[in-house]
């Protein structure tokens, strides 16, 4: 169960959904530092094999039956059987009620001459074996399979629906650290503290929102997604309600990690549901449109926590917060239904107790809904069950992603969090204009965004193109929307254009530091605008580079949307805490120049682990595959 909570996000068709996949630089959970969090695409591999899809009784019916059967009066060796026509023609009409084309209607031996005549044309009675009609030799009863359930059962506008739901809930993530930034400033005056030690509630906020999406990822896979979502989003306001009235240092940092606990799953949990809704090849469009609604609050963020603690103090951000989670959480409460596809199926299943929304229990039930065809078992929650997750570093193909997205998170959360002490010291910005300064870095995720998910979405139609030609199969062959097959070229497809991302990332990267350090062109008129591109830059570069790297995750551990992203943001997480606990000090002791030419270094250091993926991945694929076949 906890195999499939993951699983919507992410195969190489996800990556077509991926468009708007630029999640913040720490993953999951910490949105201050940039936009990133993808999920998850499909699996390569039978889905069931993972987690079973929960089906309705009709289904398991007729998966039962087996197959449909055109009905003769012969066994398919001549002999004569009992012909029971009104027992053929009910289970004609019940099957013919599934999704698939009916079969042929039962044949009838009294509309048949040649079954009710002998060559004499005497009458005879076509179930005697005396009067039997020997078959064709060799001839067999045709056989018609069995239809393939539709993936999901809603309507696209259901769909896009549920994704604006989630990508709302998905904003407080990356709204609840962008909006802090401006007010930095404010806080070590009003609490008495410095600079330095307030930003150490942003290490501590990456922290806690790498580590808890392991936890909450575990249960929405396991539990299903509507009741942790209720759980987190809980969490998240009784956090804000206690940051409302922080008097001192100590209850800030206390509770902003409280904070972070209940906003960081919301990402992975959103994940987990487009896994759950959309197949391959149609989730890169939803992953980007919920990347970007995600992203968007990376832009406005910072100008709204700027405005409010300008005029409002600094308090007035954690009210404005509480407000907004506690409107998000009666929407998902009343309109958002479960997905799990181990509880809700296809989305044809009746929901009941909490999977069921508040909303469903007024309106008039959608007609394509069936009763499960058992009662649901909840899967034992265990230690192991939060530890699962961690067996995916493991998988060599997976850490080397990681570790390479990881690096680049941890370069845009130093950017992002330095550029509060950086531009108020060398311009003399107050928070107002701090606020503002924000705003290309978070432009600039939207737009990474949005270009790097239609450039997935083209480069998986060439994958797909060249994967039928070197096969030599149909030009009208698709792939199948459940399982893609293991020798589907699906690192090639999602790395593509990671080569020349990447190397904008760090020419923008290692100019970054010098244009703010260098005291003679910091006098030139309107040079603010120059930093502020390469921020742009540097934001549209590492958010792609994250678009990329969450598919290509999810891609590679199928059935494990949520789990995926949650690792994947233990590793963001943790190295961006590790990165902006240093920033302020590297700055102060080498220079702004020089503490970012080495940083643009270290990504071009790691480039070989890319490199030894697209070569080497394919190949660890196949043999985890066929261990899993085993």
């Amino acid at each position: 169960m906890a195999d499939r909570a993951s699983r919507r996000i992410s195969t190489m068709e996800s990556w077509k959904d991926m468009r708007t996949s630029v999640y913040f630089a720490a993953g999951n959970g910490f949105r201050a530092l940039s936009v990133q969090q993808q999920f998850d695409p499909e699996r390569y591999d039978n889905d069931e094999r993972v987690a079973e899809t929960r089906i309705s009784k009709r289904v398991s019916n007729l998966y039962a039956y087996g197959t449909y059967r055109n009905y003769d009066t012969r066994s398919e060796y001549g002999e004569s059987r009992q012909f029971d026509l009104e027992q053929k023609q009910m289970d004609y009409v019940y099957t013919s009620d599934s999704y698939a084309p009916p079969p042929p209607p039962p044949l009838n031996p009294f509309h048949d001459a040649h079954a009710t005549r002998s060559e004499e044309g005497e009458s005879r009675n076509p179930f005697v074996d005396a009067y039997r009609v020997d078959p064709p030799l060799h001839e067999k009863l045709p056989m018609t399979p069995m239809p393939e359930e539709p993936y999901h059962i809603f309507s696209p506008k259901q769909k896009w629906t549920l994704v604006i739901i989630i990508g709302v809930a998905g904003l407080f993530s990356g709204l609840s650290s962008n909006i802090f930034f401006p007010s930095l400033d404010a806080i070590s005056k009003d609490l008495n503290v410095s600079l330095n030690t307030v930003a150490f509630t942003i290490t501590s906020y990456l922290i806690i929102q790498g580590i808890s999406p392991v936890f909450w990822g575990s249960l929405a896979d396991t539990l299903g997604r509507r009741p942790i979502y209720m759980a987190s989003f809980s969490v998240y306001i009784i956090a804000n309600i206690a940051l409302s009235f922080s008097p001192n240092f100590a209850v800030l940092l206390i509770f902003r990690g409280i904070q972070a606990a209940g906003s960081a799953s919301t990402v992975s949990i959103g994940n987990g549901v487009i896994q759950d809704i959309t197949p391959p090849a149609e989730r890169g469009a939803y992953i980007s449109f919920y990347q970007a609604i995600r992203n968007f609050s990376i832009a406005v963020g910072p100008v709204i926590g700027g405005i409010l603690a300008n005029f409002f103090g600094f308090r007035s951000i954690f009210v404005f917060l509480l407000i907004l989670s506690s409107l998000t959480l009666i929407v998902i409460i009343m309109f958002l239904p479960e997905t799990l596809r181990s509880i809700a199926g296809n989305g044809s299943l009746r929901l009941s107790g909490i999977y069921q929304p508040l909303i469903r229990r007024v309106q008039t039930e959608p007609s394509y809904m069936e009763d499960p065809d058992k009662d649901f078992v909840q899967k034992k929650i265990t230690f192991t069950t939060f530890i699962e997750p961690l067996k995916l570093l493991y998988r060599k193909d997976v850490l080397f992603n990681l570790l390479f997205g990881g690096v680049v998170y941890t370069i845009w959360s130093m950017v992002t969090s330095s550029t509060t002490g950086l531009f108020k010291d060398q311009f003399g910005l107050n928070e107002l204009l701090l606020g503002v300064v924000f705003l290309p870095n978070g432009l600039g995720t939207i737009v990474g965004s949005a270009i790097i998910g239609k450039l997935m979405t083209n480069d998986f139609k060439a994958a797909e193109e060249t994967y039928r030609k070197v096969n030599n199969l149909p030009l009208s062959y698709k792939l199948p929307s459940k399982n893609l097959p293991s020798n589907f070229p699906i690192e090639q497809a999602r790395l593509r254009h990671l080569s020349w991302i990447t190397a904008i990332f760090v020419v923008a990267t290692g100019i970054y530091g010098f244009t703010l350090s260098i005291h003679s062109v910091l006098l030139l008129p309107d040079w603010i605008a120059v930093p502020l591109f390469l921020q742009f830059l540097i934001a549209a570069t590492s958010n792609a580079i994250f678009a990329l790297n969450q598919t290509l995750v999810s891609d590679l551990c199928p059935g494990k949307g949520a789990s995926s992203t949650a690792i994947n943001n233990l590793v963001r997480c943790g190295l961006g805490a590790v990165g902006v606990a240093f920033a302020e000090t590297m700055i102060f002791s080498i220079g702004a120049g020089a503490t970012f030419l080495g940083l643009a270094l270290i990504v071009v250091a790691c480039t070989p682990l890319v490199v030894v993926n697209w070569y080497s991945g394919p190949g660890w694929r196949a043999e985890r595959t066929n261990t899993q076949e085993n």
